[in-house]
């Protein structure tokens, strides 16, 4: 059994409740959009495995570091991590495809700044897009999820809001 942290969209962004939140994760993954170096080095202090795809942001140093899409075994099910999927019924450029071929159970994603945890019954995948953690963009909460995948059982999917309270410290661009 594995405990996952799943961000996306920080935009070099850091809050230290992504460190709280994610805490007790053996897992996290970034779906892209990361901004610097600096965000996955932090996230590496929280959790043991942090993996990672640049997005359409990212400039040369992530391009280069991490893959425009990872397809990985955790536990019994199988993940395609990508940062523009979209979701069932509109999926992004070339997504169905690498869905039939992959046969994941799982496609996490991120780019719309849209929390969406969605079943695609015809692909048999579940999709999520964490939302965005950072502060670029439009979204008004900005959202983690985190995720218990038990062999071949995803459970236990957590959404959380990190709320900017006028008592909370509001994070910290990482130049």
């Amino acid at each position: 059994m594995k405990k996952i942290g799943i961000i996306s969209d920080t935009h070099s962004f850091w809050d230290d409740r992504f460190a709280k939140y994610f805490a007790d994760c053996d897992e996290i993954w970034h779906a892209g959009d990361i901004g610097n170096e600096k965000v996955l080095d932090r996230l590496a202090k929280v959790a043991p495995v942090v993996r990672a795809v640049y997005g359409n942001a990212d400039g040369g140093v992530l391009r280069h570091r991490l893959k425009e899409f990872e397809i990985f075994q955790v536990e019994g099910v199988k993940v395609f991590l990508i940062h523009i999927g979209g979701y069932p019924g509109r999926y992004a450029p070339g997504i169905r495809t690498r869905l039939e071929v992959s046969q994941p159970q799982l496609m996490v994603c991120g780019h719309s700044h849209i929390l969406k945890v969605m079943p695609d019954r015809v692909n048999r995948v579940l999709v999520i897009n964490p939302g965005a953690a950072g502060r670029q963009g439009w979204q008004r909460v900005r959202t983690l999820i985190t995720l218990v995948v038990d062999g071949d059982t995803m459970k236990n999917c957590q959404i959380i809001e990190l709320a900017d309270e006028k008592n909370q410290p509001g994070g910290e661009v990482l130049a």
